[in-house]
């Protein structure tokens, strides 16, 4: 009885551990929350360039499953195997294996595309961040984008690591590379953006799309972000872009210093989880709990019968 009892406690609280481990990880789950992502600051900006090339490049049959285009196990875009052994994600179901993808250093016979290698001014390659995918046969459930926390390390940053949902792959899908202005004007109101997509399309060319999607999540959360704390709520809003360079300088730049600096500004923000995210973490928490102490009381109840 005892040694029975043990192993129904040893597996409780190993479901308790994973429960909890699992909860931490942040779920991204649209473009309003991908701006909540301090890029610029402790995250790569680089990691959205690199996001944004996975999410165009993958196929999504129906609304949520995503099917690989590409063979992780060949090495395609310098994927390869990552072993989770920080236990940072989820246990692997049968048949799945995690990949890691966004070596830019790495050389393949499929090389992940220039404008990930080699982007913008501004967002420069760090070689830190990495997409994690959960894959079986190219079919892939589960996204994450996270990072190295520094050039020497070969494992992830916990702390910087965040559950991409299919929602959000949908959404940046629409920021396709191409797009004439009709098309950037459609993005820019369906977002609620304020940008002046004529200045992003004669500056990005064939990537004004990928220039879009940047400002809304970098450049326009800044701007916003700053008119808040300046308190000028009266003062008229100007469509023009304030491009800037990484010391965050205010100052407006004329369009030959834009050409040779497509910089954003970028301000730091709150880390905090979403409110929702930490309520689910807690309920879990609570459950696994509950779970336990009724199941100790059980095993007493038995021992004592």
């Amino acid at each position: 009885m005892m040694e029975t009892s043990g192993r129904v406690m040893s597996c409780c609280v190993a479901l308790f551990l994973t429960l909890t481990s699992v909860s931490a990880v942040q779920r991204i789950d649209s473009i309003n929350d991908l701006k909540k992502i301090n890029f610029g600051q402790s995250v790569p900006k680089h990691s959205l360039v690199l996001l944004h090339w996975f999410a165009n490049t993958i196929d999504m049959v129906n609304t949520n499953v995503i099917r690989l285009n590409f063979d992780p196990n060949r090495g395609d875009y310098g994927a390869h195997h990552y072993g989770n052994y920080e236990d940072m994600l989820d246990p692997l179901p049968r048949g799945y294996q995690y990949y890691t993808v966004g070596n830019v250093n790495q050389n393949t016979l499929r090389p992940l595309p220039s404008y990930v290698v080699n982007p913008h001014s501004g967002y420069g390659v760090s070689n830190r961040d990495r997409i994690i995918i959960r894959d079986r046969e190219q079919r892939t459930d589960q996204v994450y984008l996270t990072q190295h926390p520094d050039h020497q390390s070969n494992t992830y940053d916990p702390d910087q690591t965040y559950q991409i949902t299919a929602n959000l792959l949908r959404q940046i899908r629409e920021f396709a590379l191409g797009g004439n202005q009709q098309r950037l004007l459609y993005l820019s109101d369906r977002f609620r953006s304020d940008a002046d997509v004529l200045q992003i399309r004669n500056i990005w060319s064939d990537l004004a799309c990928l220039g879009l999607l940047l400002f809304i999540v970098i450049q326009e959360k800044s701007s916003s972000n700053q008119h808040n704390r300046r308190g000028n709520n009266n003062r008229p809003q100007n469509r023009q872009i304030d491009w800037s360079d990484d010391e965050a300088r205010t100052t407006r730049v004329s369009m030959e210093d834009i050409e040779s600096d497509y910089s954003f500004n970028s301000q730091p923000q709150n880390d905090c989880p979403n409110l929702c995210e930490c309520c689910f973490a807690l309920i879990l928490t609570v459950i696994a709990l509950v779970f336990v102490i009724a199941l100790v009381v059980v095993l007493v109840l038995i021992k004592f019968s």
